[in-house]
């Protein structure tokens, strides 16, 4: 598996309206071969910012890669520029290889 992770920081006040982007959007996810999962995740607040993290899920570090030059990334992320404003600076990206993973034991 492999996670990808973008971390905003969003401008204080700018949360609802950052928040409501990713809620309306369609993110064309579930069309693409080895999406597992999503998640918006908002974290602490800072002096200038609060910051906020997406997470998404892949099979493998090549699914997700094959999504970034897909038809489908271009289409979800074609308004990106227009919500600039309401974040410090562009997001910062971090992708990992999952190495372990626990998961409850079903009765």
């Amino acid at each position: 598996m492999f996670i990808a992770m973008n971390r905003f920081k969003v401008k204080h006040g700018q949360e609802t309206a950052f928040e409501e982007v990713w809620k309306s959007r369609d993110t064309h996810l579930n069309e693409v071969p080895g999406f597992r999962a999503f998640s918006l995740l908002k974290g602490p607040k800072r002096d200038d910012h609060t910051l906020y993290s997406s997470h998404t899920v892949w099979a493998s570090q090549s699914a997700f890669e094959a999504w970034t030059k897909s038809e489908a990334f271009r289409l979800a992320h074609r308004n990106a520029g227009d919500n600039s404003g309401l974040y410090l600076s562009h997001p910062e990206f971090e992708g990992f290889e999952v190495v372990q993973e626990l998961l409850p034991e079903t009765a």
